[in-house]
């Protein structure tokens, strides 16, 4: 309770307002002076292998190291045997012979039986296994003699079988073959781990050995965790950038993301060290890597497959300025330009290209119809400027309608920002990218950020932001103060979507026992995951979007923090509605009337739909639904409706024109 009353008093002090004293307020809509377009790619989503979210999240495969590619070959196995063998284990290094996966296990059987030799595979924090559901077990091997049998079993964490079955290698000789097997799970765990026991007598190589859930996105093999993509899909984003912000850059060059790295088979794509692995010494996370099963393919299969733009991001030849500040010469500039290049041709260019018959080979011959890209993740200076020049010289030569998305750096104001910004306006840059992660009175006192920016020229995308409620951590910072704050911020950018065409939350997700960073958009463990406060305002917004911005005014101004609202409105021409969103940022209840000019009628009701909670409030697993949207109706009388809102509520009206 005393946390909540100061944050009350916070919001108070901080608004300047008396508590208790209930306001009225008249708010004009013009609804038939439309004013500018809003994009089809304004609210959207970012994407970053931050917090589990590929490995151990998204990308559904429950094997950890299944490749024994981590620094620490075994990291994520234990050995189990009845009497110990020198060698009967041994990690082999091919070296030159497979740049991309050097590291097998060598398995030597001396007339093993089941509960003789094994491994036991421990997951991304264990394994969420469900009862009745198919699991997809796979293994590249290669033994001198078909004379290996493998005992496959799920275990809970008592040890106890919950699914298990047999898979016989039955192929010979020096080449590298893959055995498949399918079985169900008798009950549901959430921290289930693999066990392999082998039968046999003699040596089997084995690599690549994986696990995947049979219900996938769309139920492809070795694809998605289908709730997570869910949870997505039903946002309708208008985009989704990937594959995140700081991996791009690395903590050095050799960090750095490459997507050629990330396509063709999965075998071939080469592993590296995450660079959240060691980024927070307070969360530390030394088996986080990156496999790439979820690889630049699967983004632009995701992005066409929930409707959104894809929006990749590349390296630009400079890495994180926090950790390295290392960058390449001008002189060696050149390959990260042609990886840009060759990107486009991926994903735009005939199956007779190079590259296009690559993603043709990967099964998909039609091209992905890719409009921008992200040429850097939050670089600044002048080197930036001197490298963007060179991608933007090289791309829009090639391809001048392509849109380029520019960084501004880590900040939204400041030396770095300023000098930036008046750079990229000078290169008439498509959009320039501004991070804002700030508190939530910073949300609240830049309402009006953007009505002064220029209406031509450099656009902006709102990248990446999040209101961060100070001395909390992991899933409680999520809370409803934070997602207000976005909210009355978010109708600002509506507002202003003239100059804002594109604007995204970051990050994205975050695993429960795996987060280096909070809050997060929607929080997950091995078998749940649930929507935040934070993600209901963005899906609230994006399935509002609206075509075209129409004014409303409270005394002839925008609505903006006069009294703690702030409101946009906008027409949708697709249905014939006015949407209407209406932010309540004081701890008291408002009374509001709605006039509606240039409109000859309305519906007779309206849509209504309110979130409202207590500012401390935060949704979890155990209930995940503690502060979600409630829709109602609600009486429209003429050309007149009383919008009453509580304390602390984000509304959004929609009203039919007739």
């Amino acid at each position: 309770m005393k946390q909540r009353f100061a944050l009350l008093l916070f919001v108070m002090a901080m608004l300047n307002m008396p508590a208790f004293s209930q306001q009225n307020h008249t708010l004009l809509v013009k609804a038939a002076q439309p004013t500018v377009a809003i994009q089809p790619t304004m609210w959207g989503i970012f994407f970053e292998d931050i917090n589990l979210g590929a490995d151990g999240g998204i990308y559904a495969e429950l094997v950890k190291n299944r490749s024994f590619e981590f620094f620490k070959p075994m990291m994520g196995w234990a050995v189990n045997r009845k009497k110990f063998v020198e060698g009967e284990m041994l990690v082999i290094n091919r070296g030159n012979e497979d740049t991309r996966n050097p590291r097998f296990l060598r398995v030597t059987m001396n007339n093993a039986a089941k509960g003789d030799l094994g491994l036991t595979n421990e997951g991304f924090r264990g394994m969420g296994i469900k009862k009745g559901l198919r699991y997809d077990f796979s293994i590249m091997y290669r033994q001198p003699d078909a004379h290996t049998k493998l005992h496959l079993e799920l275990i809970d964490t008592t040890k106890q079988v919950v699914g298990d079955t047999v898979l016989s290698l039955t192929e010979a000789g020096d080449s590298w073959h893959k055995a498949a097997v399918s079985f169900h799970a008798r009950e549901t765990v959430l921290k289930g781990k693999l066990n392999i026991w082998f039968e046999g007598n003699g040596t089997v190589d084995v690599d690549m050995i994986s696990l995947f859930p049979g219900d996938t996105w769309k139920n492809r093999p070795g694809g998605m965790r289908a709730d997570m993509v869910q949870w997505l899909a039903e946002m309708k984003p208008g985009f989704i950038r990937f594959p995140g912000g700081c991996i791009v850059e690395g903590f050095d060059l050799t960090n750095r993301y490459r997507w050629k790295n990330t396509v063709g088979p999965i075998e071939e794509r080469q592993l590296m060290i995450n660079r959240w692995n060691i980024e927070f010494p307070y969360r530390n996370a030394p088996d986080y890597f990156q496999t790439f099963g979820l690889g630049f393919f699967e983004y632009f299969q995701l992005a066409e497959d929930i409707g959104a733009e894809a929006l990749p991001i590349l390296n630009c030849g400079m890495a994180c300025q926090f950790n390295s500040a290392e960058v390449v010469p001008m002189q060696a500039i050149d390959p990260y330009v042609q990886d840009a290049l060759d990107l486009i041709e991926f994903a735009n260019g005939d199956v007779s290209t190079k590259w296009g018959k690559v993603r043709a080979n990967m099964g998909h011959p039609a091209p992905f119809n890719l409009k921008m890209m992200g040429v850097g993740n939050e670089n600044w200076g002048p080197q930036y400027i001197e490298r963007l020049k060179v991608f933007q010289a090289a791309i829009k030569a090639k391809y001048p309608n392509f849109k380029l998305i520019c960084s501004s750096g880590t900040d939204p104001n400041g030396d770095r920002f300023d000098y930036l910004n008046g750079e990229l306006r000078k290169l008439n840059a498509d959009f320039i990218d501004e991070h804002y992660y700030r508190s939530p009175q910073w949300f609240l006192q830049n309402a009006r950020r953007y009505d002064n920016y220029p209406r031509t020229g450099s656009k902006v995308f709102g990248g990446e932001y999040a209101s961060h409620v100070d001395k909390t951590v992991g899933i409680t910072r999520n809370t409803w103060l934070a997602a207000l704050s976005e909210a009355a911020f978010m109708t600002s950018l509506e507002r202003n979507a003239d100059v804002v065409q594109m604007a995204s939350y970051a990050p994205l997700f975050a695993h429960a026992e795996g987060w280096q960073w909070a809050p997060d958009l929607i929080w997950v463990n091995n078998l749940q995951s649930y929507g935040t406060p934070d993600y209901y305002v963005q899906k609230l917004f994006s399935l509002n979007k609206g075509s075209k911005v129409v004014p409303i005014t409270l005394n002839n101004d925008v609505v903006a923090g006069q009294d703690s609202l702030y409101a946009s409105a906008c027409i949708d021409a697709a249905t014939n509605e006015l949407i209407i969103k209406l932010v309540n940022a004081s701890d008291k209840p408002q009374n509001n009337t709605l006039l509606f000019d240039g409109v000859k009628k309305l519906a007779a009701k309206g849509k209504l739909t309110v979130m409202q909670a207590a500012l401390t409030d935060v949704n979890s697993f155990d209930s995940p639904t503690n502060v979600v949207p409630v829709e109602s109706t609600i009486a429209v009388k003429g050309k007149k409706i009383e919008l009453n809102t509580t304390p602390y509520s984000f509304s959004v009206l929609r009203v039919k024109l007739e």
